[in-house]
């Protein structure tokens, strides 16, 4: 294959791009709080996946990852707790920060490039939204998986509510958001929510290998399969939408509260149904 464009996306704080060929690599930045998405970062996600899709459409495949010990961790606690201490519940600014977020599960699918998702440590909440939105996944043998949303006083978001159970049926879909554990690789490749498990050293290199793969066939044939296989799954967009209208409904409840505070505090917290 001949050179393709070199991708230029402009300044990011919270993720960094690069080129490989015909792939770009996307790498969450915030290896301190294990890749946590902020505001600040969804939104240089949702950027750089506009400027792939309309800009360089010489970029054939998107390989994401995450700096560090994780992959990603979810939504930032921290800064949800901003946001629940100093505005009033129904203030737009708390119940638009997940939504930036779990905008990200559709985007993955509307964007023409598959994307493949490294899996190079925990993908929690949100995280595991933007593992599961993501066309293929590998994962490393340290991976973790999990829908701690329930942990947080909400419910599942970024679509997990809906992807979770068209990967791995209904019963697994309400044991992992009913009890909010962490799984391990092995788990998690034996219930279909991984594509393979490779060593914690190889997962980034497995993942471009695939999307080099990808990428050496007709560009064309590989968009529209692309858009064949969107239609597997129900509209993500209207999940997207409900599992939104349900977490409003409970933003300003004092569980939700008290489940943030503890999380920051360390320490186990104390719900009372309100």
């Amino acid at each position: 294959m001949e050179m393709s464009p070199m991708l230029s996306v402009g300044s990011c704080q919270y993720i960094d791009v690069r080129q490989q060929e015909y792939v770009a690599i996307i790498t969450l930045n915030r290896p301190a709080r294990l890749n946590a998405i902020t505001w600040d970062m969804a939104t240089e996600i949702h950027g750089v996946l506009d400027c792939i899709d309309n800009a360089f459409p010489a970029i054939r495949a998107v390989v994401i990852t995450g700096e560090g010990r994780g992959f990603c961790s979810g939504a930032d606690v921290s800064d949800m707790a901003k946001r629940l201490n100093n505005r009033q519940a129904n203030d737009s600014n708390v119940t638009d920060q997940p939504s930036i977020t779990m905008q990200l599960a559709p985007h993955f699918r509307i964007i023409s490039q598959p994307i493949i998702a490294a899996i190079n440590g925990v993908a929690a909440g949100a995280g595991l939204g933007v593992a599961l939105a993501s066309d293929i996944r590998i994962a490393s043998t340290e991976a973790r998986v999990g829908s701690v949303f329930v942990k947080r006083s909400l419910v599942p978001d970024t679509g997990v509510s809906q992807l979770i159970g068209a990967m791995a049926g209904p019963g697994i879909a309400y044991e992992m958001s009913l009890t909010g554990n962490i799984y391990d690789a092995d788990w998690a490749l034996a219930k279909g929510l991984i594509n393979e498990i490779v060593p914690h050293n190889q997962v980034t290199i497995r993942a471009i290998d695939l999307a080099n793969q990808i990428s050496s066939n007709p560009p064309l044939a590989v968009k529209a399969t692309k858009q064949l296989m969107r239609n597997i799954y129900p509209d993500l967009q209207q999940i997207i939408e409900a599992e939104h209208e349900a977490n409003r409904d409970i933003h300003g409840s004092e569980d939700r509260l008290e489940a943030v505070n503890a999380f920051l505090e360390k320490r186990e917290p104390k719900f009372i149904g309100k």
